[in-house]
């Protein structure tokens, strides 16, 4: 038997009796039992007393879920969305449990995903750096066909709205796929009219904010997302700095 206890379990752990818990929970049984692959209710059981601190497992449930609503959210699911996912799965749990996972993630398409319920409950126990790496790579779904669909970013500002994100965080994240004249700024969560001084300021608050060590315990993939929204920080502050001619 292959133990995904330490991470699908934690994450039905925290999730039991909620929506959450529920939803991966039926796709796991049906789809695990035909894989003679199982979680045993012991498992499950031990991470009922679930402390605060959120565990790669419910990263991974809650990636699972939403996932399924952003791809389904334009009306179509293309393979460029299922490619990313699958490369985000195998960075993050190898490409045998990546394998084995896909199938989950095809019977959560099929069903409707109560998101809101879901992101609401995810906001009780997953700390704010996590709930805004998530919503990055809901981004990188969105994008993987080279264009965020309007229908796409609406569902994201709602999941965005229901985990607790304020509208500032999002739109700094959301200035990353959908560019304008203020995307910098956005980025950096500071309107333009802000002194080159404030500019520093933000420039310092964010990296400290999105630094990767913060995701460290989320695995390879999600520092990857980390540094990578780490390094579109960076350069908005280089624009801005290069374009007002301040050292």
């Amino acid at each position: 038997m292959v133990k995904f206890g330490k991470w699908l379990g934690g994450g039905l752990g925290w999730a039991l009796g909620g929506p959450l818990g529920a939803l991966i929970g039926f796709a796991v049984g049906s789809v695990f039992d035909s894989a003679e692959i199982s979680v045993s209710r012991s498992t499950i059981g031990e991470n009922i007393g679930y402390n605060p601190q959120t565990a790669a497992g419910d990263f991974a449930a809650s990636l699972l879920a939403l996932s399924a609503a952003v791809m389904e959210s334009d009306g179509k699911v293309l393979r460029s969305e299922l490619d990313y996912v699958k490369r985000f799965l195998v960075v993050q749990f190898g490409e045998a449990n990546a394998q084995k996972l896909l199938p989950v993630l095809k019977d959560l398409l099929a069903r409707d995903i109560p998101v809101a319920e879901i992101c609401k409950q995810i906001r009780l126990y997953m700390p704010e750096a996590q709930r805004l790496q998530l919503l990055q790579y809901l981004f990188g779904i969105a994008q993987a066909d080279g264009h965020v669909d309007e229908r796409e970013e609406k569902l994201i500002a709602s999941i965005a709205s229901n985990l607790g994100v304020s509208q500032t965080e999002y739109e700094s994240i959301r200035a990353v796929y959908w560019r304008d004249t203020e995307s910098d700024y956005k980025i950096l969560e500071i309107l333009p009219t802000a002194s080159d001084e404030e500019v520093k300021k933000a420039h310092r608050k964010m990296v400290m904010k999105y630094h990767p060590d913060r995701v460290a315990d989320l695995g390879e993939a999600a520092q990857k997302a980390a540094h990578e929204q780490f390094q579109h920080i960076q350069e908005a502050f280089e624009n801005i700095r290069k374009t007002r001619g301040f050292a």
